[in-house]
């Protein structure tokens, strides 16, 4: 793919970034206390509480201060809200009553830690920057939805110390999912992992429709909804999937990647392949740390297949990520001067994110469809998650280390390397 050049103001808004450390230390700037004050008023307030927030301080969120990244942060409970302005229950309670008070659908998170923080898992971390702060989608959320997340579990972290002063940390496996509830709570659709903008938008649109006609649907129809539903949903994947192979000459359907045999506990690292642009960040470390003769098979089916590539490569504008998004990125790594490596880096994100959209759906989502087709565990979402996470992430909560500790392995390290 061809990288075209970033927009101008996208150059603007880092050369913004660059300055904003003189910038903001000659800003007035609300006194912490009072922010903390403010922010513990507001947060009880709901959406309404961040609207108040965001129309108060304006002008300081111009060119925000890290004390005010923070204050908005405790507030809308997300990393990076300067950037998407979006409010967050982390209550599935207080949220079914939002959702039951202002007749909206439910768009519930869960991850592998905590979405207000930095080293939550690898894609709840970019959906913080890909979808979130997409201008669409932020403003397709605040009108249409109420948002919540809930963390599954903590998020394993690995830090390597260099032994000169330097570290590096990052976190290892996980994967997150969005759930779309009515506004009792029950799943009506999910999007498994991360998907370019564009095709999220799309999923969001048709979960609120389909929310939408669940609700008003009479009790003998409404029954057989949501089976009728996920047929004709799984039906239309099933015609693009012979579509795209079409398109690319394959007269052939490969086979799809397959799930975990149940009587084996999955590995680490065939768990992390399942994510296209986690797998990038984790698989270094991975393939340190993980017995290299483990489930080799497996990851050779799951990651060297050039059909996904290309099938990818008919969605590269699902993936396209906008201004705003591109700037949050330059914001975190890069210096306003360093502007072609940005531009490459991003170019290779939004590739893996156009593979990440079309292994989702075709091979995560379509299963979620025969389920609730089956009526397999469908009707609450805790008992659904836990069936995702097992079946589908291949990190099950039986398994407490998440793949990355073997009992048929051996470390030569005192109790495998295990510290309390």
């Amino acid at each position: 793919m061809k990288l075209t050049s970033i927009n101008t103001a996208v150059a603007f808004a880092l050369i913004s970034v660059g300055l904003s450390q003189t910038a903001y230390t000659k800003t007035p700037s609300t006194n912490n206390v009072q922010l903390i004050q403010e922010v513990a008023v507001l947060r009880s307030q709901g959406p309404r509480g961040l609207e108040k927030f965001l129309n108060t301080h304006a002008q300081e969120l111009k060119n925000p201060s890290p004390q005010m990244r923070e204050a908005l942060d405790k507030l809308c409970q997300q990393r990076d809200c300067y950037a998407s302005k979006l409010y967050w229950y982390t209550d599935l309670e207080q949220a079914k009553a939002a959702a039951k008070a202002s007749n909206k659908p439910i768009l519930s998170l869960r991850l592998l830690g905590n979405l207000d923080q930095d080293l939550s898992c690898a894609n709840s971390r970019f959906f913080r920057v890909s979808l979130y702060p997409n201008k669409e989608i932020s403003q397709f959320l605040r009108d249409r939805y109420i948002l919540h997340w809930q963390s599954v579990r903590p998020v394993p972290k690995v830090t390597v110390d260099f032994g000169d002063g330097r570290k590096l940390e990052r976190t290892l496996t996980g994967n997150s999912i969005h759930y779309i509830l009515d506004n009792s709570g029950e799943p009506v659709d999910a999007i498994p992992g991360l998907y370019g903008p564009q095709a999220f938008l799309r999923q969001l649109v048709a979960g609120e429709k389909a929310v939408k006609e669940y609700t008003n649907s009479q009790d003998v129809v409404r029954a057989g909804f949501l089976r009728e539903y996920h047929r004709k949903q799984l039906a239309s994947t099933q015609r693009q999937w012979g579509a795209d192979l079409a398109k690319l000459g394959i007269k052939n359907l490969p086979r799809l990647v397959e799930m975990s045999d149940d009587n084996q506990t999955p590995n680490a690292a065939v768990a992390g392949t399942l994510a296209v642009t986690k797998m990038r960040v984790e698989s270094p470390l991975l393939r340190n740390i993980t017995s290299a003769t483990n489930n080799q098979a497996a990851l050779q089916d799951i990651t060297d297949s050039a059909t996904w590539q290309r099938i990818a490569q008919l969605y590269t504008k699902d993936a396209k990520l906008d201004n705003n998004s591109v700037a949050l990125i330059g914001s975190k790594r890069f210096q306003a001067d360093n502007l072609n490596n940005l531009q490459r880096v991003v170019g290779n994100f939004e590739l893996a994110i156009a593979l990440d959209t079309v292994r989702n759906e075709y091979t995560l989502h379509s299963k979620i469809h025969q389920w609730f087709m089956q009526g397999n565990e469908t009707n609450d979402v805790s008992a659904l998650n836990e069936k995702v996470y097992s079946e589908l992430f291949l990190t099950p909560s039986s398994d407490p280390w998440l793949g990355l500790m073997s009992s048929e392995s051996y470390s030569a390290i005192d109790n495998d390397g295990i510290r309390k």
